[in-house]
């Protein structure tokens, strides 16, 4: 499926496009509110200004996608694939990403408040600025993330993941990824 035909389909009242294959789809500053894409590849996608707030991306895999300034306020993304996928000021407030996998993503300036990363991997990611404020991390990998200047108030946070996240401020590392359509 195209960005087009999804587009189209969207207005039209379409909200279930599960397992869609939109790899590397231009869906850039399109209004998506509630769409169901649970399991689509929407690996290597812009996605950059999107409106996905209330969605359901479980399980989808967004590879190297590009999410910057886009709303996923509420949205479900639980066990996702975001590895080396670039959040940039996104808003992920009240966004259940339970078991996402989020290494290597760049989420500088981020707002997380009130999200569920619990058991998150997020190792090596960039979460430089963040507003991590209220958020659920217990379970999460912040190994070698680097946290610069990140707001933990308020977060739901082990002493391991902290102690863990702490000894690495500052490193970076390059991750190599794979963004294959199935």
């Amino acid at each position: 499926m195209d960005a087009n035909k999804l587009l189209s389909l969207y207005t039209e009242g379409e909200r279930n496009f599960n397992r869609a294959n939109l790899h590397q789809a231009n869906l850039s500053q399109a209004d998506l509110k509630g769409i169901d894409l649970a399991e689509a590849d929407l690996s290597g996608a812009n996605l950059t200004h999107a409106n996905l707030s209330g969605c359901n991306l479980t399980r989808a895999n967004l590879t190297d996608a590009d999410l910057s300034e886009a709303n996923l306020r509420g949205a479900n993304l639980s066990e996702v694939n975001l590895i080396g996928a670039d959040l940039i000021r996104v808003n992920l407030e009240k966004t259940n990403l339970t078991r996402a996998d989020l290494r290597g993503a760049n989420l500088i300036l981020a707002n997380l408040l009130d999200a569920n990363l619990s058991e998150a991997e997020m190792s090596g990611a960039d979460l430089s600025g963040a507003n991590l404020s209220r958020t659920n991390l217990i379970g999460t990998n912040i190994n070698e993330a680097e946290l610069n200047d990140v707001d933990f108030s308020e977060a739901i946070i082990t002493e391991t993941e902290l102690t863990e996240g702490i000894l690495h401020i500052g490193l970076s590392h390059k991750w190599i990824t794979w963004a294959g359509s199935s």
